[in-house]
């Protein structure tokens, strides 16, 4: 640190408002002129490697979910080769990055921020951020523009805060704390629904370290273009190492390095065990024993109390299952509701879904979009024929892959409360739905806890209060991010800390002081002012 952080006073962290883009505002011709751009633009995505572009013989098309025909462009594919550049770069750059004043590592990321919020990055990135991940304009700028920059604020603020964490001194001695980066690099790997996730790189490379950044792969435009926009906020080169293509291509290698300072992983639950396991079994041969972090899958619910405005209830449903496609780890999943109200919810869960557009997510009238890929697409196809099947669809439960992966806002009744389509997450906008008896609350409440190995997001829908207070503490390892009247998805930076236990992660909150102190590695100094002439002690004293 190069001064006292604690007498900087930044700026105010609050949310960033996003855009209605309404009906014949500059906002939405912002954007369709920016949509434009990206369509015309046939990208180039490559690796970046210390400032250089690598190009290789692998090379994919970057296509529309919504547009099989529609193609941006081509990623070239890194493999081991790639990886281990990668790393050596990380390794190499991490000798001068984490030795810079905190005041000139930060001034890039806040440039950046800026330029996002108020300049045309915000339309460049909210457009790519629909064509390759199929989000609706107003998905994609509360994600690409809005959280983006909240996250880039949010860590410097509490990378500051950190810093003014001080131990005591007596006189005679002056104790101080150095909040140094870890020794070696982190392996930053991304998923594709999130634009945003770009901070898995950023909030370690603030603290001081450098970075092998692996986007997911049907991601990688947008990984591409938020590094653009870092590079011309003036990051150096060589601090994040981007490098893109197949996990099992890159993966090994950049875990195999003895520099492995951590993982920061948001994916699947599959995958992060997997990383973890190899982290364990290279354990001996790390320089340090790495940080895992990690955010992974989530089977998330809402629990209606027989007092519950079914209103209310049926928004919650709608939005928090179908946003997005249910392709949010905290989507709504699971749905456990009273007999008493089921069939008034029932009716307008169908009404609603019925009112529900599918379709290319840039017609600002679609609210649901397509599917990442066709891997995705195959195992909801698979899944929704076998509820159709067991006849459990409410409405809803047809697939198309003709143009785009499409597959239709559903909703099932089960039976079973472990059905594999209450325990098993599909990421897609599916509800299942399990009916209760009004007298078994508490009963269902112990389902709800036992029911899954995830322990991500949660809702209680209660105008009782008893049953609110028995539903949050009989749930209280059930859900990291617990709403109450509210559904269980679209946490805010800042507002409500995201992360989940059990199976769904490490629960280290992106965005708070508590994610950041995972990428560092913190020295006492203690420098004694007074000579000491004596290695006695007075109790030798006869």
């Amino acid at each position: 640190m190069s001064s006292s952080a604690g007498r900087t006073s930044l700026f105010p962290i609050a949310p960033t408002d996003p855009y209605a883009f309404a009906a014949g505002s500059q906002q939405r011709a912002d954007l369709a002129s920016a949509l434009d751009d990206i369509r015309n633009a046939d990208f180039v995505v490559a690796s970046n490697i210390d400032g250089h572009e690598v190009h290789t013989s692998k090379r994919v098309d970057i296509v529309a979910p919504h547009n099989h025909k529609e193609v941006l462009g081509q990623v070239h594919y890194a493999g081991a080769k790639e990886a281990q550049s990668a790393v050596d770069a990380s390794v190499s750059n991490a000798q001068w990055w984490g030795r810079l004043p905190w005041e000139e590592r930060v001034a890039p990321f806040l440039r950046a921020a800026d330029m996002l919020e108020h300049g045309p990055w915000r339309a460049r990135l909210n457009a790519a951020t629909m064509i390759e991940l199929s989000k609706t304009s107003y998905q994609a700028d509360i994600d690409a523009a809005c959280e983006t920059v909240d996250f880039i604020r949010a860590n410097v603020k509490n990378m500051v805060d950190m810093y003014d964490v001080q131990p005591g001194s007596n006189p005679g001695a002056w104790n101080r704390l150095e909040y140094r980066p870890l020794e070696g690099f982190v392996f930053a790997v991304t998923p594709f629904n999130f634009t945003c996730m770009n901070n898995l790189a950023f909030a370690p490379a603030i603290l001081g370290n450098t970075v092998v950044w692996k986007p997911a792969e049907s991601a990688s435009l947008v990984a591409h273009l938020s590094m653009q926009l870092l590079r011309e906020a003036g990051l150096p080169e060589g601090v994040i190492n981007v490098v893109y293509g197949e996990g099992p291509d890159i993966g090994p290698t950049v875990l195999d390095s003895p520099h492995l300072g951590a993982v920061h992983f948001t994916g699947s639950t599959t995958t992060f065990q997997h990383l973890w396991r190899s982290v364990g079994e290279n354990i001996a041969q790390y320089r340090n024993y790495p940080r895992v972090v990690g955010e992974t899958g989530g089977k998330d619910f809402i629990v209606a109390h027989p007092s519950a405005d079914v209103e209310a209830l049926a928004v919650a449903c709608i939005r928090g299952t179908y946003e997005y496609q249910g392709q949010k780890c905290s989507a709504a999943s699971r749905l456990y509701v009273p007999r008493s109200l089921w069939p008034e919810l029932r009716e307008r869960l169908v009404a609603m879904t019925e009112q529900v557009k599918v379709g290319d997510p840039t017609d600002p009238s679609v609210y649901v979009g397509a599917v990442i890929n066709g891997r995705q697409h195959a195992k909801h196809v698979e899944a929704l024929a076998q509820a159709r099947k067991e006849n459990l669809v409410v409405v809803g439960g047809n697939t198309d892959d003709s143009v785009g992966w499409f597959v239709d806002p559903t909703v099932l009744e089960v039976d079973d409360p472990r059905s594999t389509f209450i325990t098993n997450e599909l990421f897609a906008p599916v509800l299942t739905t399990f009916v209760y008896e009004d007298n078994e609350w508490e009963d269902v409440l112990k389902l709800v806890d036992s029911t899954t190995t995830y322990g991500l997001t949660g809702a209680v829908f209660a105008q009782d209060r008893t049953a609110v207070a028995q539903a949050a503490d009989a749930l209280r390892y059930t859900a990291g991010n617990f709403y109450v009247n509210d559904k269980p998805t679209g946490s805010v930076v800042g507002h409500q800390p995201f992360g989940g236990a059990r199976a769904s992660g490490t629960n280290d909150k992106a965005g708070t002081v508590w994610n950041l102190i995972r990428f560092a590695s913190p020295r006492t100094t203690k420098e004694n002012h007074l000579r000491v002439t004596d290695f006695g002690y007075p109790h030798l004293d006869l």
